[in-house]
């Protein structure tokens, strides 16, 4: 087996959510803390894409952040081919495994300086990781980057505000290949997005992980998308991974009640004759989340063990699976 080229080990985060100090001393009240990442493991081998799926509020996003460094872990550790990203690292080693990480924001709206030139926005990368690079040289980069993403050389000039939502994310995909990555994390990056676009930029970035070798982690809740796009897929549910498997197995057999959940609202586009069920219920408020399985309120097979032990995610065939009915054969 080869060494994946990120492994997620036990990552935990928690948000400090608690009123301001005065109101807590007056009232009486102790912090109260939003555990948005809890104990959250998987591994990605080189060149292939991992998808984190699930509804509005289940964490996808703060393991986003997590991974690129933008905001720390409180429990667990990221490992780069083996190498901790909370090890410390410092000086010209930290710059190198920097530079091979990259992020695709979700809105291209939103994550371009409006008051920058096209040319300046994907040459910054250029100008952090490559200093000895001359303007000239750099220029004729940002050139081949823009024809690499559909856009054209002399669109540098232009600003942010004088392209389409998808040529805008297009620019962002181009800033992201600038200093030349390994690894990327796309959070979302056609959501924003019509459908016809939302196509187009997914064939390009599948064409681009052909070309580079990169390896993605998709966020994504669109299930759609993620089949399109995955190698692999974790479904999250309220920070806490319910099942992973090969996104084509995962498909064919879901296994966790949450995933069939998912999956059997999707619309019948193929009309397969599949009975299309609503998702029932909402998910709990992070703040209080309910004891022992998360999802025990929502789930047709929760008994008592369900609603008083947190499940741990075990191995069945292909599939990691986070689920006492499973576990013990009642699905």
């Amino acid at each position: 087996m080869t060494q994946p080229l990120l492994e997620v080990r036990n990552l935990s985060r928690r948000f400090d959510v608690s009123k301001p100090w005065l109101n807590r001393v007056i009232e009486k009240t102790p912090k109260i803390y939003v555990r948005a990442v809890d104990d959250v493991s998987f591994s990605i081998p080189r060149g292939e894409t991992f998808a984190l799926v699930g509804e509005s509020g289940s964490g996808k996003s703060t393991i986003a952040r997590l991974i690129v460094g933008l905001i720390p872990p409180s429990e667990g550790d990221i490992a780069f081919e083996g190498k901790s990203l909370r090890a410390g690292l410092k000086g010209a080693e930290a710059r190198r495994l920097r530079r091979r990480f990259q992020m695709i924001f979700q809105d291209p709206y939103a994550s371009l300086n409006p008051r920058w030139r096209v040319t300046d926005i994907v040459a910054e990368p250029l100008k952090v990781f490559e200093g000895s690079m001359s303007d000239r040289d750099r220029r004729m980069r940002v050139g081949e980057l823009l024809t690499l993403v559909g856009l054209s050389p002399e669109d540098g000039v232009k600003f942010p505000h004088q392209f389409s939502g998808g040529q805008r994310q297009r620019v962002a995909i181009a800033r992201a290949l600038a200093a030349r990555p390994d690894f990327i994390v796309c959070d979302e990056p056609t959501s924003a997005l019509d459908v016809s676009v939302q196509a187009q930029i997914l064939n390009l970035m599948k064409d681009l992980q052909k070309e580079f070798g990169l390896t993605y982690v998709f966020i994504s809740h669109n299930l759609q998308v993620v089949r399109h796009m995955a190698t692999r897929i974790g479904v999250l549910y309220l920070g806490r991974l319910a099942e992973v498997a090969d996104a084509a197995d995962l498909f064919a057999n879901p296994r966790h009640p949450y995933t069939r959940m998912l999956l059997d609202a999707v619309p019948d586009i193929e009309m397969t004759g599949r009975r299309r069920k609503k998702v029932e219920g909402e998910i709990p408020s992070p703040i209080n989340p309910p004891p022992g399985c998360a999802f025990n309120p929502r789930c047709p097979f929760a008994n008592e063990r369900c609603r008083t032990e947190v499940p741990k995610v075990l191995p069945f065939g292909t599939h990691g699976i986070a689920c006492h009915a499973v576990e013990e054969g009642r699905i």
